[in-house]
């Protein structure tokens, strides 16, 4: 085996991260074993342990590897000087993207979290809340810049684009021929302009 610092070390784990995640996201946590997901990493069970010294380990690597890129991700979008609308279109586009590029990691963090102990499930809460609070600080930009009416619930509004992207990931996971593009687009429009007809005549 190669050293843990070694860059032969780093890809391998990140294949057995990999490998947990697809296990998981097929299987459920409860469902899979760590020799299943060896046999899914091609190697025998246990080599397994040199990556992860149990299945809970795993569970806990694979989700923290489901979330650590798109917060990352967020932080640049927030700290941008693009105006809201911009910056929401950003935001869905790398939100729902993490599903198609680290889909089943991503997915398995957020069926399979609550598994984990609570010291484990601290970090993944922090990442999350630091996500949302983000978000948020955009909806707030865009209420100070008069984007946005000055009455919305920046924290409900975070939290609703959150939760489209989440059902709409689940969706992307699942059917991979499903069209990323087209349904970033129909989010974003129906985030900045709703459901209802904004002409002000009304259709002859």
């Amino acid at each position: 085996m190669p050293q843990i610092n070694s860059d032969r070390y780093q890809q391998q784990r990140k294949q057995a991260i990999r490998s947990a995640a697809a296990v998981f996201a097929e299987k459920g946590f409860h469902g899979s074993s760590t020799k299943d997901i060896a046999e899914r990493m091609g190697i025998k069970q246990g080599s397994l342990y040199y990556y992860f010294k149990s299945k809970e380990e795993a569970l806990g690597e694979v989700c923290l590897f489901g979330i650590e890129d798109y917060v990352h991700r967020m932080d640049g979008i927030a700290n941008g000087d693009q105006p809201f609308e911009a910056k929401l279109m950003a935001t869905i586009t790398s939100h729902l993207s993490s599903y198609r590029e680290k889909n089943e990691a991503l997915k398995v963090h957020n069926d399979e979290r609550l598994y984990l102990p609570e010291e484990k499930r601290y970090r993944l809460r922090q990442l999350g809340s630091h996500y949302r609070q983000s978000l948020e600080g955009i909806f707030e930009e865009g209420v100070k810049s008069g984007a946005l009416r000055d009455s919305i619930d920046c924290h409900f509004a975070a939290q609703a684009v959150i939760g489209i992207c989440n059902a709409w990931g689940d969706l992307i996971v699942r059917d991979p021929q499903l069209d990323i593009f087209d349904i970033i687009q129909k989010c974003t429009d129906l985030l900045l302009n709703g459901f209802c007809e904004r002409r002000k005549e009304k259709r002859t």
